[in-house]
């Protein structure tokens, strides 16, 4: 029976759920696992995912199904809500179902966006645990990333200190030769920390470290949260974890985590990251939870690995895109899939009319504060007007050879004449389309959208990527402004078309990603344009080079890589019940 949703707040229906969810060994029955595939960890689990792939290697893959979403409100439009509500639908239908969410930042979970664990009655459980922490690996990330810095830093304090012979002498280290103006890392916490972007750090004595300007990210936009999303197994981590591009010489020659010797210590910090734990939907699917990385400048996505072992433990595996479908989708498509190897049987579309509303000229949508009544009554004119919007979305996926299926994320205050144009536009661009309603009513209310998950997932597709990896990289930017995002064409800053012929005449860059770096509020580089602009031209201003990931990252705009706290942050609202120990006022 679905709880109230309208009444309880999430925290109070994952503790109802909790109550009858599955113990570590309950899974291992379930899932048919064997001793040495499961991990426990509290009342959660690991899974051994290098044990799990040598059982079943030779066991066909599942059905693969992707969610992403049209261009978001600043409130994010609930792709989670969405996957977790779709594995409920399936798991109605009597199908084997599971999938993979990305763990959530400590940033957004004590500010305004929550901590994106679904909500209502589609909501991935135990949330308390999803929310602060879970096992350790934004911390164990965390540990690996700052250890860097302290190797750069101490490197550069010691060289300043001490002759060539002394270093020798008394280190054994070789001089490196940082120039302290091209610091290509920063220090990383998870919180949003705006005072934190811009600092000075080593003030003090010539023991005190080396004085320079620094700054600091937030944990999940780390390159080593990058690499955690697309490794294969410890090896390829510990290969990545020694490549990573810390800062460049004063002949401009990059020193690298191996240069400073630390590659090994960081992957001793990492070694437990590469097993995904496994948590469940409030329906009890189980879902893993693996790599949270940030969708703005990395790839946005859960692990290769989770998937990997997805597609061999369940029927069906549901796996989530960061931000929309010209963002999340494009480096599911292009990069994810290209470093897995793995083709995707179906995208959803993951759409809502209050967001259409918006992108059809409707009031700002701000964080924390009432929706305008735009949003909350019927406005046919309005919704179609926005229409485009996904539209586009809809077309950019079919050109990876998918047909999506768009799903209406409904809310209480949508008429059935708003749900019914939506529906009659996504079918016109080739769509399937299902209206659900999960988050009020669980499975049972996603059971359309479960089934037309399952005839797209029945539906032969040809599956292709948009450009070869022999394409140069501002062709490959060209090609995603174009044709993705709907541009007219790129422009670049002098400096960072420099950088980009500079990396297209170095054959070592031949096999990186292209990872482009944009706001998610929009098509183009500006959060404030909306809908689907024309005639307008996508501005390149650097390009940054993630060495141990294998990304290039062309900028496009201003994106900051730590977020600010707002002035009404959730963890105003969050406590403990002295009494019994429980978390409450998470969202």
């Amino acid at each position: 029976m679905p709880y109230n949703a309208v009444e309880m707040k999430d925290w109070q229906i994952s503790d109802e759920a909790e109550k009858n969810m599955p113990t570590p060994k309950d899974w291992q029955e379930k899932l048919g696992l064997k001793d040495d595939e499961v991990i426990p960890a509290g009342r959660l689990c690991r899974l051994d995912f290098i044990n799990i792939m040598n059982r079943l290697k030779d066991k066909p893959d599942g059905k693969y199904i992707e969610v992403t979403a049209i261009t978001p409100t600043p409130l994010g439009e609930g792709k989670s809500t969405t996957s977790c509500g779709l594995m409920e639908g399936l798991g109605k239908r009597g199908v084997n179902v599971g999938g993979c969410l990305r763990q959530p930042s400590g940033g957004p979970t004590m500010n305004i966006k929550g901590t994106a664990a679904g909500g209502g009655n589609s909501l991935l459980i135990p949330m308390t645990e999803f929310s602060m922490g879970l096992t350790g690996d934004i911390n164990d990330i965390m540990n690996a990333h700052n250890l860097a810095m302290v190797a750069l830093t101490a490197r550069m304090q010691h060289e300043r200190n001490y002759t060539d012979e002394q270093l020798q002498r008394l280190t054994k280290m070789r001089r490196l030769d940082v120039d302290p103006t091209r610091i290509e890392m920063g220090w990383i916490i998870d919180f949003c920390a705006q005072a934190l972007r811009n600092i000075v750090i080593g003030l003090g004595g010539r023991f005190d470290g080396f004085t320079m300007q620094s700054r600091f990210g937030i944990a999940v936009s780390s390159e080593l949260m990058a690499i955690l999303s697309i490794v294969r197994d410890l090896p390829d981590l510990r290969e990545r974890l020694d490549n990573i591009t810390v800062a460049f010489d004063k002949t401009g020659k990059p020193v690298t985590t191996k240069d400073l010797e630390v590659g090994g210590a960081m992957t001793a910090f990492m070694r437990n990251t590469i097993n995904p734990t496994l948590m469940c939907t409030a329906e009890y699917q189980p879902c893993m939870v693996h790599a949270g990385p940030f969708a703005n400048i990395a790839v946005g996505q859960s692990s290769i690995i989770a998937d990997r072992v997805g597609l061999k433990l369940f029927d069906y595996h549901v796996t989530e895109s960061g931000f929309a479908a010209d963002i999340g989708f494009e480096k599911f498509w292009n990069v994810k899939c290209r470093f897995s190897g793995l083709k995707p049987h179906v995208s959803v579309l993951t759409t809502t009319i209050r967001a259409l509303k918006m992108h059809g000229g409707g009031p700002k949508v701000v964080a924390g504060l009432p929706l305008p009544e735009e949003y909350t009554k019927e406005n046919l004119q309005l919704l179609e007007k926005g229409i485009p919007n996904m539209v586009h979305h809809i077309n950019t996926i079919r050109k990876s050879g998918m047909n999506p299926v768009v799903c209406i994320n409904a809310f209480h205050t949508d008429t059935k004449d708003e749900i019914a144009l939506v529906r009659k536009h996504a079918e016109a661009a080739g769509a399937r389309c299902a209206l659900s309603e999960h988050w009020a009513k669980g499975g049972e209310g996603a059971l359309e959208f479960a089934d037309a998950v399952i005839d797209a997932c029945n539906e032969k597709s040809e599956f292709k990527f948009l450009y070869p990896m022999e394409m140069k990289l501002r062709d490959r930017v060209a090609m995603i402004a174009k044709e993705v995002y709907g541009a007219d064409g790129v422009s670049w800053t002098p400096e960072a078309e420099a950088k980009a012929k500079m990396l297209e005449a170095d054959s070592k860059y031949d096999d990186f990603a292209t990872m482009m770096v944009k706001t998610h509020l929009s098509l183009t580089h500006d959060p404030a344009v909306k809908g689907v602009p024309k005639g307008w031209t996508l501005p390149i201003r650097d390009v940054l080079i993630y060495s141990g990931a294998k990304f290039l990252c062309p900028c496009a705009g201003a994106i900051s890589l730590m977020p600010g706290t707002s002035s009404d942050p959730a963890f105003r609202r969050i406590d403990v019940d002295t009494k019994t120990g429980k978390v409450m006022g998470l969202f």
